[in-house]
C-alpha cells in the first residue's frame, strides 16, 4: 500500500509560479510511475504530467507543455510539480497519483491517489 499527500497548492496572479510536492510514505516505490492530474468543477479529470520514480523518462500533456515540470526527489520521496507561466485556464484541483510499472494517462490506470490540493489563478 501507497500513501500519497499533496500540498502546495493555493492562489496566485496569472503569470505566476507555484510548486506542488506529493510525499509518498508505505511500499517501495522505485518501480512505479507517478503522475499529477487536475479536475476543475464540472469537468472530468485530466492528466497534466508523468514521470518514472527513476526520473527514466517523463511525459506532459500538450496544454502544460514549456510551462510545467514534473522531478522527484528520491531522498524525500517526493514528487514535484511545478508549474510557471500559470493561466486562469489552470485553476483546478490538482492530484498526485501512483501505479506499478509504465506510465499512463488515463485517471483509470493509476491505482494510489492523494487528496487533492486546489490551484487558484486569477487573472
Amino acid at each position: 500500500q501507497v500513501q500519497l499527500v499533496e500540498s502546495g497548492g493555493g492562489l496566485v496572479q496569472a503569470g505566476g509560479s507555484l510548486r506542488l510536492s506529493c510525499a509518498a510514505s508505505g511500499r517501495t516505490i522505485s518501480t512505479y510511475s507517478m503522475a499529477w492530474f487536475r479536475q476543475a468543477p464540472g469537468k472530468e479529470r485530466d492528466f497534466v504530467a508523468a514521470i518514472k520514480w527513476t526520473a527514466s523518462s517523463t511525459y506532459f500533456a500538450d496544454s502544460v507543455k514549456g510551462r510545467f515540470t514534473i522531478f522527484v526527489d528520491n531522498a524525500e520521496n517526493t514528487v514535484y510539480l511545478q508549474m510557471n507561466s500559470l493561466k486562469p485556464e489552470d485553476t483546478a484541483v490538482y492530484y498526485c497519483a501512483g501505479r506499478i510499472d509504465s506510465l499512463r494517462e488515463r485517471p483509470s490506470e493509476y491505482v494510489y491517489w492523494g487528496q487533492g490540493t486546489q490551484v487558484t489563478v486569477s487573472s
